[in-house]
């Protein structure tokens, strides 16, 4: 009888999050609970980054939605407040806010 060998999970969202060939993040930088030092860090990483495709503001969005939706149902309120209002805040840093 063949043992079988446990199957290896594979978390490429963490790696993708981890390893963005896009933007070098700040570590935790997610689990903060500070909208605006998340906004400010993104904003940070995009504008120095030069691996990105997209425009810094778009890039720091990016990953941020990413993060957000791949967290999905495992994110709790009190985590996803944060970052829906470093959304706002990433467009008011890129001057982007609506009129």
């Amino acid at each position: 009888m063949a043992v079988k060998a446990k199957k290896k999970t594979r978390k490429w969202s963490a790696k993708v999050t981890k390893e963005s060939d896009a933007l070098t993040l700040e570590k935790d930088i997610f689990k903060s609970k500070d909208p605006d030092k998340i906004a400010a860090s993104l904003k940070r990483s995009a504008e120095h980054s030069d691996r990105r495709k997209a425009s810094p503001f778009q890039s720091a969005m990016s990953m941020l939605n990413f993060y957000e939706n791949r967290a999905g149902r495992n994110l709790s309120k009190r985590q996803r407040t944060p970052l829906e209002k470093a959304k706002n805040k990433l467009r008011k840093l890129f001057e982007r806010e609506e009129k």
